[in-house]
């Protein structure tokens, strides 16, 4: 491993230790790779997805769109999938990323679409 990812992955253990999602309130993660970035709505408790969201989906991919964008498209799409399952209020897992760019998009896309954090 280089030294980047170590230490994200440092930053991520830091935040796991604080942080934990339940069916009523479930931890929303986010991965980005250098192409897309994933969304997923955690219930810890039991240990299973609820839900998730990428820019992989057809109707995401479908627009010709800066990854910003699509990101803030993706925040939008899971907050509309939790909605739908009953889930208003989550704890956000930024993943040891930076809370700026594509992540801080999933985030707004998110609260814009209903999601309270």
């Amino acid at each position: 491993m280089n030294n980047k990812s170590t230490a994200r992955q440092k930053i991520r253990y830091r935040i796991r230790k604080k942080i934990s999602g339940s069916s009523a309130i479930p931890r929303l993660t986010i991965f980005r790779s250098n192409a897309d970035i994933y969304a997923q709505l955690i219930d810890d408790n039991n240990g299973v997805t609820i839900a998730a969201a990428s820019s992989r989906q057809k109707d995401i991919t479908a627009h010709k769109a800066p990854k910003t964008t699509k990101s803030k498209m993706v925040g939008e799409a899971i907050a509309k999938k939790a909605i739908d399952l009953g889930v208003k209020k989550v704890v956000f897992d930024r993943s040891g990323y930076i809370y700026h760019g594509r992540v801080k998009a999933v985030a707004d896309g998110a609260r814009e679409g209903g999601l309270d954090f």
